[in-house]
């Protein structure tokens, strides 16, 4: 399938955040805003992400985005008139909380003319990471940072090379609304053989869905050239995997047990607002005030 010669595995350092859709669920909030710039509590989305990939010891990000999208680079980089501002003001709170973002990695960007699916975003990163296995983020997504997802992904790929997946258990009515794994071995540690793209509920081969981290060798991109566009017409990482696992590539699964945030639809949203907040010490007027509310709706 490739002519390219698996290379011995070696930790990730760089990592890609696709980017580039067009996040229709929260239009119209996301006409002129991008949805990885929306808000929870007093951080967007994405640098909930890029911290994650910072405490994985990743420093390199591209992120692969679209029109209109340039924001999510500014947010990154510095704003020397609103740091005089704020020390004028003496405010070092705020200071620390905008020179912060700039400090996590190096942001690199490339764009996608059209979002044509997962496994089309990820080809441009191509000439980026070059022969190197490299870490896949989700945009519409993240963990606590204490759970070490990331951490533990990238130490298994460098033991086993191949490509490591993000699993979680999920109620077996919802298996159709995922990417669903079958696996094999016991514990949080699994040997994935088989991936299947939003099954029906009767047919997927396990209650383990892919979420949205991954750990990928540069084989990837082979495959992904090779693999004809698939459900909406588009060119699915899902399928570009397979293609890797049946030619022998070795697929790992890290079944993640804490806590998963999914801003992807405006419920999720909603909750990882409402969670966050409620753990902040210095928003526990808010928190007195939802359990003042819940008590008031129950009436």
């Amino acid at each position: 399938m490739s002519n390219r010669e698996p290379s011995p595995p070696v930790r990730p350092l760089k990592a890609v955040i696709p980017a580039a859709g067009f996040a229709t669920r929260f239009l119209p909030a996301t006409k002129a805003v991008p949805k990885e710039l929306l808000p929870v509590v007093d951080r967007p989305v994405l640098q909930y992400i890029v911290e994650e990939a910072a405490a994985a010891d990743i420093r390199d990000i591209l992120l692969v985005t679209g029109r209109g999208k340039t924001s999510m680079v500014d947010h990154f980089d510095r704003r020397p008139d609103l740091e005089a501002r704020l020390i004028e003001k003496g405010d070092d709170e705020r200071l620390r909380a905008i020179l912060e973002p700039c400090d996590l990695a190096e942001i690199y960007t490339c764009r996608q003319g059209e979002p044509l699916g997962l496994g089309h975003a990820i080809s441009y990163a191509e000439s980026h990471v070059g022969d190197e296995s490299f870490a896949v983020l989700l945009a519409d997504e993240f963990t606590e940072i204490g759970d070490r997802l990331l951490p533990r992904m990238i130490e298994l790929q460098a033991e086993t090379g191949g490509i490591v997946l993000a699993l979680m258990e999920v109620p077996r009515d919802e298996v159709d609304r995922y990417g669903v794994a079958a696996v094999v071995g016991d514990g949080d540690l699994l040997r994935v053989t088989g991936l299947v793209e939003k099954p029906a509920v009767d047919e997927a081969p396990s209650n383990l869905i892919l979420i949205g981290r991954y750990v990928l060798p540069p084989t990837i991109f082979d495959a992904i050239r090779e693999t004809k566009p698939g459900r909406g017409n588009e060119i699915q990482l899902t399928d570009a995997m397979v293609r890797l696992l049946e030619a022998g590539t070795p697929v790992h699964g890290v079944v993640f047990r804490g806590t998963r945030y999914d801003t992807g639809e405006p419920a999720g949203y909603l909750q990882a607002v409402v969670q966050l907040a409620c753990q902040r010490d210095d928003l526990g007027a808010f928190r007195d005030w939802l359990t003042r509310f819940v008590e008031t709706q129950r009436q």
